[in-house]
């Protein structure tokens, strides 16, 4: 049942349904009955009280029967948001929702991460109240409504370009595009001087007079291209360039991006959603600032809207959507990554110490590290009680401007990826546009704690014509490039066999590889874990794993002798394997999104014993490999079919070995440990006329895993 259609009593109808689920916890001793002003759900937060101290707060829903669809983590956000209008000041930290045939769980926007997510289960009360209470947010209560209410607007301003005041943009995507650089000039008037000015036919103007809706209904096109040239004034600012590994600096749009927009009308309805949120008030409803801006909202619920905007108005197949990896499967990824990391000393030395880098090498919109930035948010809140308040948030802010690295060969995807964490307070996270990540000098081996993505896989498809086999040739060519080395890839036959070899400290067989002025190759190609182990003249190649090397472009024959393999037939996700591996620090972690058919065919087991090692049959210890297996968790058929896709995936879990004390290239030989295997069927929500949908009462089988690794089981 749709809720515009609901009964008059649907919350009386939810009453045996909450009274059920409050008995579930008579440990809590104290209540408080909410409404909500749609009669939509019955209610209450609930708490205890431990040795006199009070425990943090939980919020019990009941939905009548047919209203499943508000366990949407969007939409119960919404309703929480109603139902503690009055009580903000008692925001919770979790939310348990029924229907009386569905139950599920969340941890709620606002306490511990930048979005509400449903986990496996709830602290009971002897655990609950060892929770450190989230810092207060004075004005929590304003910064939860303006999020709704800019929700509904920037969608209602999409819905606007595409189908009423139609504009110059070809598509939906584009229109998120124009609504980011829109946002991207929104910084400036909140954070930048007053006095901020740019010339315009021989004209000076103040960008904040100009730049308002205002402004835009009094002079109407004349206002247009006067914020369109104060993009093009502003779009190459210096706070928001970059420096990539390599020294190359990076601005979040390249020289010929400018706005498309030219309706003025469109200039005017975004820039009063975004710009008239009324006065900031606090929890109890007292004005503190006249007139707030996006700078008043809390970053975590400004990145939330930013994301919700996105993926509620992405075309999937063919655009945004191959780009955007499921929430449950972030969050998840996400959440084993850092219950390790919090339970690993060295690694929470490296994050006191400032020098924790995340990386998603083939980041979209950085939803990785959107996720991983409240995570980290959480490990040093909670986590790290040697330092004060003071000394925590330094420390966050130094890790998020140094520590926070993402490229992509999209460069849309880069911009909006840059406007992404520039509202939530990380405009110098150093995401950049790369023509290709596996060859990047932008990205340094050995330099990352943690890389979560969901790479490119599968070989493409071409079709059986002329200009289908030209657009083959090209691309065998170009992965011959990239397999091989920079070089002309007719060569592929006799020369695509450079390594560096370890013990002369020299490249062999380098060919004509393009060099640099250090007469180092420019890229060396996926050889450099390879020796010629051959007397004679034809070599034969053996593997030698190092902690900085590269080898999955080549495979062994029955012989062990390892040989290059065509560019056209290997896929990408290998090489992404491989290479992350390289760009990990000795002892970092990798979660990555790949095809079952690596981890399961007999045709890719060479790829699977140069991760792990092969296995001895007499102790059943494996040696040789790069890493550690930590987990293997499949994921549902349909994980991707919104981006067109029907591909079985799995998440695959690895730590690279830790480096030998006397040699940093090589590996210590560490133990395979047991590995946590795990199934999930569903992730809460099924798809149907390409959009999720939560009505139809499926678990998120990723909590359930989620809470049996974190429980060692």
């Amino acid at each position: 049942m749709d809720t515009k259609t609901r009964k008059p009593n649907a919350a009386a109808d939810a009453e045996p349904a909450y009274r059920a689920l409050r008995r579930e916890y008579q440990d809590y001793a104290f209540d408080l009955p909410l409404t909500d002003d749609q009669d939509l759900a019955a209610a209450g937060l609930i708490w205890g009280e431990v040795q006199g101290n009070e425990t943090p707060r939980i919020l019990l829903i009941a939905l009548p029967k047919g209203h499943w669809g508000l366990s949407e983590p969007v939409r119960l956000e919404e309703l929480a948001t109603r139902l503690l209008a009055e009580h903000v000041e008692d925001w919770p930290l979790y939310v348990h929702l029924t229907d009386g045939d569905n139950s599920q769980r969340y941890a709620l926007i606002g306490a511990f991460s930048a979005a509400t997510q449903t986990i496996d289960e709830l602290p009971p009360l002897a655990l609950i109240r060892e929770h450190r209470r989230y810092r207060a947010d004075p004005t929590l209560k304003w910064s939860m409504q303006t999020y709704t209410r800019l929700m509904h607007r920037l969608d209602a301003f999409h819905e606007q370009v595409y189908q009423t005041v139609k504009d110059r943009v070809s598509d939906k995507n584009e229109i998120i595009e124009e609504v980011a650089k829109i946002l991207f000039l929104e910084t400036f008037r909140c954070h930048h001087d007053a006095a901020l000015g740019f010339e315009h036919e021989g004209q000076r103007y103040g960008f904040r007079e100009v730049f308002s809706a205002d402004y835009v209904r009094e002079h109407k096109e004349h206002a247009v291209s006067r914020i369109q040239a104060a993009f093009d004034h502003l779009k190459g600012h210096p706070d928001y360039v970059v420096t990539a590994d390599d020294g190359t600096e990076n601005a979040i749009f390249e020289r010929n991006t400018h706005l498309r927009l030219a309706r003025w009308e469109n200039y005017a309805a975004l820039l009063e959603a975004i710009q008239d949120l009324g006065p900031v008030t606090d929890n109890q409803g007292r004005t503190i600032k006249p007139a707030g801006t996006l700078a008043d909202v809390s970053a975590d619920v400004l990145g939330r809207v930013f994301d919700v905007f996105l993926r509620a108005n992405f075309e999937s197949k063919g655009g945004l959507g191959v780009y955007l990896t499921p929430n449950p499967v972030k969050q998840a990824m996400l959440d084993i990554a850092f219950h390790d990391i919090a339970a690993d000393p060295a690694a929470i030395e490296e994050v006191v110490a400032g020098q924790f880098r995340f990386c998603d090498p083939a980041c979209g919109t950085y939803g990785f590290g959107a996720v991983a930035l409240s995570r980290l948010r959480a490990l040093i809140e909670y986590e790290l009680s040697s330092l004060d308040d003071a000394e925590r948030e330094a420390l966050f802010q130094r890790t998020v401007a140094q520590g926070f690295i993402g490229a992509d060969s999209a460069p849309r995807m880069v911009m909006l990826a840059r406007v992404n964490m520039a509202l939530q307070g990380a405009p110098k996270a150093r995401i950049f546009y790369t023509d290709n990540s596996l060859t990047s000098r932008a990205l340094e081996p050995n330099s990352m704690s943690l890389i979560c993505t969901n790479p490119p896989f599968g070989t493409p498809k071409f079709k059986a014509n002329k200009q289908g086999e030209e657009s083959k040739k090209h691309y065998e060519a170009l992965m011959e490039q990239v397999l091989g080395g920079f070089r002309d890839a007719e060569l592929v036959v006799t020369g695509y066999n450079a390594y560096y070899d370890h013990v002369s400290k020299a490249w062999r067989d380098l060919g004509p590889l393009h060099l640099d002025a250090d007469g180092a190759p420019i890229w060396a190609g996926y050889r450099t874990d390879l020796r010629n182990v051959a007397g004679g003249k034809k070599p034969r190649y053996e593997l030698h794993p190092s902690t900085a090397g590269l080898a999955m472009g080549s495979k062994p024959d029955n012989k062990g002798n390892w040989k290059q393999v065509k560019g056209g037939s290997i896929d990408p996700a290998v090489l992404f394997i491989d290479r992350c591996l390289q760009l990990l620090k000795p002892g970092g972690r990798l979660l990555i999104v790949l095809p079952d058919g690596i981890l399961c065919n007999s045709g890719d087991r060479y790829v699977r014993e140069y991760i792990m090692g092969k296995k001895d049959p007499q102790t059943g210890e494996f040696s040789g490999g790069k890493a550690i297996v930590k987990a293997v968790i499949s994921l549902p058929a349909d994980t991707f079919k919104l981006s067109g896709t029907g591909a079985k995936t799995s998440i695959l879990y690895l730590q690279k070995r830790k480096a030998a004390p006397d040699d940093p290239s090589r590996f210590l030989p560490e133990p395979q440990t047991d590995v946590f295997m795990a199934v999930a069927d569903t992730l809460g929500y099924v798809v149907k006329n390409n959009v999720e949908d939560y009505a139809a009462g499926v678990p998120n089988d990723l909590d359930r895993i989620v809470g049996a690794y974190r429980r060692g089981e």
